[in-house]
């Protein structure tokens, strides 16, 4: 049975001065970026191949080392990603739903929802390894919002 959890990451704080906004269109060409080519944002993945494209979705195979993982983007523009990996002997496969909200005008955060095979647990081995999975996923999504920011910034996100 799949396992969901799910965070909020704060994209622009509006309360922060010092911290130059993004708009909601940088914001998200900033995941299409992510999709397009995903080196930037996985660490270990050597190479992102598109190997299928369609107007609301394409099919990549992500190349880590020997491993090959295929996942499947599909979006609706301005609102939400999802990619969803296709399981094999050497990965459990799963889903990442990362939908943009914007509670305010320019108050943006992105919303991770994953679904994922990870053992349920708590205090068990099991329980310990999807918390250190979670812990690493929450990371690995800070960086997101962090690679999307020097992208917009080195001028990266021209329409």
């Amino acid at each position: 049975m799949p396992v969901k959890f799910e965070h909020l990451i704060e994209v622009n704080d509006l309360a922060n001065p010092l911290q130059e906004p993004l708009t909601r269109e940088e914001l998200w060409f900033g995941l299409l970026c992510r999709a397009e080519d995903a080196r930037a944002f996985l660490p270990g993945l050597e190479a992102c191949h598109i190997v299928e494209r369609s107007d609301d979705g394409l099919v990549r195979d992500l190349h880590f080392g020997h491993t090959v993982i295929r996942d499947r983007v599909s979006f609706k523009t301005l609102d939400w990603i999802c990619f969803e990996s296709e399981a094999t002997d050497e990965h459990a496969g799963g889903s990442l739903k990362i939908s943009i909200e914007e509670p305010e005008a320019g108050a943006l955060f992105l919303r991770f929802c994953y679904q994922t095979t990870l053992p349920e647990g708590a205090g068990s081995e099991n329980g310990r390894y999807a918390e250190f999975v979670r812990s690493a996923y929450h990371q690995s999504d800070v960086d997101t919002v962090r690679v999307i920011r020097m992208i917009a910034v080195s001028g990266g996100l021209q329409q």
